[in-house]
């Protein structure tokens, strides 16, 4: 790295006589952000853990970024999702190194799935007659683009869709690689990314990745994450939940299917004559659309053990497959000489084998919970760690690193016990919180509408219908309005059409789904009266600053399906070690899902707004108390007349 402003701490790099105050127009020195930069600065030197809660507006992008670059230290950052990754890399990571007059390298690093594959592309070329018109002219704009990237990040590519159908045809997964057999391995965009990671003062990623397990193992990527000095997570709180998908095993049709449709391309380039070669992988194509057909015509998750009691001998069809995958593997095995990528296919297919074969002998392990996800023409079987916090321990056990976990959102009435117990920290650090520099209670009202029914009860959709549109009525739009349920608010969404088709408010109504998410927010800015309806893609990470945005409305408090499987043995193992499951597991985190969605209201010091939550049970439970607690400090009302003559003033405030 650089050399520092002559030692200065991040204290003063932040303060009034900072280069950020001195250089940057509007800049104004925060308290809790300086206070904050001090306490990660101190982490950092000692090599401690801090829990950073850090309230919306307080800064703490520079509050980490500040202290881990003035250190000189190696550096990870990983953040939530793709957006904030890039949002790192490209803006506030540059801007924060030239502000400090240092020459760092910093690297952004993705998942394989976002970088071009050449040898899967050079197959996808020898079968473009099996693509439609689309796929053939997004291709065509792909190999017209390569010559001129240089990272091979596909997010690159604006002119293809982000869903094209093209992407798994010419990017690779850790079980289609080739590895080290490749005839591209050292042109690999992947390989190159990883390089250049290892080789870097900061490297930026997104949880997916770092808790990608056979990632971190299979592609050198494990390598850098015990020389970096520092660990930073951005937007902590969803590292449960994402670490829960990769820290357990799972077997998935897709997988099957995949290696059917790349043993057939690698075939049709290598030509290995292998007769019963392509008959057979035809006939594990239908046995595997079989075993899906007999789980049922419903999209769902399911636990094994009712899907075993449901489906006549369901685990003796899945040895079958497993009999199948074994036979397929053999005939690779042969053909394998013929070339690298039937080589690859044929360790996969061994390997499928018998990971379906030790799901089929259906071993009882009381540490994982074992669930089948069904979708319409796929089905996965999961097994999922019981305990998420037993395995993160492994993670975040030694004390050789700092590492700082921050988010507006890591206490449940001001404790930090339910976080520290999910990520695994045992003892050893600080917990720490900053409140937001928002003046909420001059700036927001809060609003629990009176004698709501219990959202269990038939009645309570046309509850909150009846409840919410006098609010956006008067508002003139400028309103998110966030369900738990897509049924829930396709409900919603179709009574505002027909009152809108009756000779309402005129609504520009945006539903989730309906384009991106990006589109929708833009539409959502520059259209007046714009309503948006969304489920929990929208109860985070979502900005709209300025007056555009006026209400934010909830429809009941977020908690999570007691039938979902994961949830269901997480909760009866809780039960059964005599711990109370719903006020220790159920209410912190739909406290903290709950959180997450009112934050979305005041993003900016001139933001004025309504938070409407329709769910009386704030006000008639024990447990309401501490959802209540856990919302920063607004004005509460159930006075609707005052609420929308408040929310008329905003509209024509926004007008002026």
């Amino acid at each position: 790295m650089g050399e520092a402003l002559d030692g200065a701490t991040a204290a003063e790099v932040l303060g009034e006589h900072g280069p950020f105050a001195s250089a940057i127009a509007n800049f104004s020195v925060r308290d809790a952000q300086v206070q904050m930069a001090s306490a990660i600065e101190k982490t950092i030197e000692s090599k401690q853990t801090l829990l950073a809660e850090s309230g919306t507006g307080t800064g703490k992008t520079y509050a980490y970024l500040v202290p881990a670059l003035l250190s000189g230290k190696t550096t990870l950052v990983s953040t939530g999702t793709k957006h904030l990754q890039e949002q790192l890399f490209h803006r506030d990571i540059p801007a924060v190194l030239k502000h400090l007059e240092l020459s760092s390298k910093v690297s952004l690093l993705k998942g394989r799935s976002n970088y071009v594959c050449l040898h899967r592309t050079m197959l996808a070329r020898s079968d473009a007659r099996r693509m439609d018109k689309v796929q053939l002219h997004e291709f065509e704009t792909l190999n017209s683009w390569l010559p001129r990237t240089g990272s091979g990040d596909i997010g690159d590519l604006s002119e293809v869709p982000e869903d094209s159908r093209i992407w798994p045809s010419v990017t690779s997964t850790v079980d289609n690689c080739i590895g080290t057999n490749c005839s591209f391995f050292e042109d690999c965009y992947v390989n190159k990314a990883r390089k250049a990671a290892l080789e870097s003062d900061v490297v930026v990623v997104n949880h997916h990745l770092f808790f990608a397990d056979k990632s971190l193992k299979d592609d050198g990527f494990g390598a850098l994450l015990p020389e970096v000095n520092t660990v930073i997570f951005d937007e902590a709180h969803q590292i449960p939940d994402i670490a829960s998908n990769f820290l357990g095993r799972s077997f998935s049709s897709w997988q099957v299917m995949e290696l059917i449709a790349d043993t057939r391309a690698a075939e049709l380039k290598e030509k290995s004559l292998i007769r019963d070669l392509i008959p057979s992988a035809d006939a594990l194509d239908k046995l595997t659309a079989d075993y899906r057909l007999s789980l049922g015509l419903n999209e769902r998750r399911v636990s094994w053990l009712e899907l075993v009691d449901e489906v006549p001998n369901l685990p003796k069809k899945l040895t079958a497959l497993a009999g199948n995958l074994t036979a397929f593997s053999e005939l690779l095995e042969d053909a394998a000489v013929a070339g690298e990528a039937l080589g690859r296919c044929h360790e996969r297919a061994v390997e499928l084998a018998q990971e379906c074969e030790r799901i089929a002998a259906d071993e009882d392990n009381e540490d994982v919970v074992r669930w089948v996800e069904v979708s319409r023409r796929t089905f996965r079987i999961h097994e999922t760690p019981l305990n998420i916090g037993n395995e993160l321990s492994n993670y975040f056990g030694n004390n050789q690193q700092a590492r700082i976990f921050t988010s507006a959102t890591l206490s449940v009435d001001g404790d930090f016990k339910h976080f520290q117990q999910l990520v695994g920290l045992q003892s050893g650090y600080r917990e720490e919180t900053w409140d937001s520099p928002f003046d909420y209670f001059n700036q927001a009202v809060l609003y629990v509408p009176e004698g709501m029914p219990a959202p269990k009860d038939d009645g309570f959709g046309d509850a909150v219908f009846a409840e919410v549109l006098p609010l956006i009525t008067a508002s003139k739009g400028g309103a998110f309005v966030l369900f738990t349920s897509f049924r829930v608010m396709q409900q919603f969404e179709e009574r505002l059409i027909e009152c809108k088709e009756s000779g309402g408010a005129k609504f520009n109504i945006l539903t989730q789904g309906d384009t991106s998410k990006r589109e929708l927010l833009r539409e959502f800015v520059e259209k007046e009266n714009s309503v948006l309806l969304g489920t929990m893609s929208f109860w985070e990470g979502v900005d709209v600053p300025g007056d555009a945005l006026r209400c934010v409305i909830i429809d009941k408090l977020p908690f999570e399906s007691p039938f979902d499987p994961v949830i269901k043995a997480r909760l009866n193992a809780m039960q059964e070690a005599g711990d109370n499951p719903f006020m220790n597991y159920q209410v912190p985190r739909a406290v903290i899902t709950l959180r997450q969605g009112a934050g979305r209201l005041i993003r900016s010091t001139d933001d004025k707004g309504v938070l409407m939550i329709c769910d009386g049970r704030l006000r008639t439970t024990h447990y309401g108390r501490t959802f209540l607690n856990s919302l920063p400090k607004m004005r509460r009302t159930a006075d609707q007349a005052k609420i929308c003559a408040f929310l008329e003033r905003l509209s024509a405030a926004s007008k002026a």
